[in-house]
């Protein structure tokens, strides 16, 4: 509600206390960003883009010298009650859950690191790393497939969590060097959009054969992606500016009368090791 308008109608013994209690309100959404300084310090010291900025990897040696503060943030992550949670913004929850797959998936990773080339060395013939109930969020047992299937994909409908939720593995949009929080949230995801579909490694568009080679996480969430276009196709069309630097294969891209081919996805550990 307007603030002007709410002054035209309460009475001036009760503005104090009007102020009082917006104050009180907007206190949560400070409150919980700042609670994400412990997370960003380890990312800071532990995350590096590459230098082209379109990707990034992580040091895990680094990182696992700091394995009892990152254990403490994912504590204090996992004692966030569902009634709390509800009561947040659908901002707030976002980059609460978006930071959690990917603070959880790094602890992961450093359960057995360094004997381990990929994800994928985690799971099992019965049951992938994604399915493996390893940690505690809104008062239960979880999975990182809860986060992003559950959660994530069907309550917010936004294409752009493919691009922040970070798999560990070189194929994935690069893991920011950085928590994701409310106030920043739609910047931050509409930047990682922006490095990930300007990598030419991962998205390249071939003009003679009119043919776009992306990676095969539109392929998987293809649904995702055509909610708003209609299409994959018609989602790339919607953001050819960042497909290309030729303006000619921009208006090919445009025009969406391009095939898609999806690239094998490397699941190769981004560990900053082996770059």
């Amino acid at each position: 509600m307007n603030i002007d308008i709410v002054h035209r109608l309460v009475g001036p013994t009760r503005r104090c206390v009007l102020a009082i209690v917006l104050l009180a309100v907007s206190v949560p959404a400070l409150a919980l960003d700042a609670a994400y300084a412990g997370y960003g310090r380890l990312l800071t010291q532990s995350v590096q883009w590459s230098a082209d900025g379109h990707a990034s990897s992580v040091d895990y040696t680094q990182l696992q010298q700091q394995r009892a503060a990152l254990d403490a943030v994912l504590a204090e992550w996992s004692s966030v009650g569902q009634a709390e949670f509800d009561g947040w913004t659908r901002a707030q929850q976002m980059a609460f859950l978006i930071n959690a797959y990917n603070g959880f998936t790094l602890q992961l990773i450093l359960s057995r690191y360094p004997k381990l080339q990929s994800i994928r060395d985690l799971g099992s013939v019965l049951r992938s790393p994604w399915k493996q109930p390893f940690f505690v969020l809104l008062g239960q047992q979880r999975t990182l497939d809860w986060i992003e299937h559950e959660q994530l994909r069907p309550r917010y409908r936004d294409e752009r969590i493919h691009f922040a939720i970070n798999c560990a593995s070189v194929g994935c949009p690069a893991l920011r060097p950085e928590p994701y929080v409310a106030a920043q949230l739609d910047a931050q995801l509409d930047d990682q959009q922006r490095r990930y579909l300007g990598d030419r490694r991962r998205h390249r568009y071939d003009a003679a054969t009119r043919t776009l080679q992306v990676q095969a996480i539109y392929q998987w969430f293809a649904d995702d992606f055509a909610r708003n276009g209609g299409s994959v196709a018609a989602w790339f069309a919607q953001r050819a500016d960042l497909l290309s630097d030729t303006e000619s294969d921009r208006v090919a891209l445009r025009r969406g009368d391009v095939r898609i081919e999806y690239l094998d996805y490397d699941w190769a550990l981004n560990d900053s090791r082996a770059r």
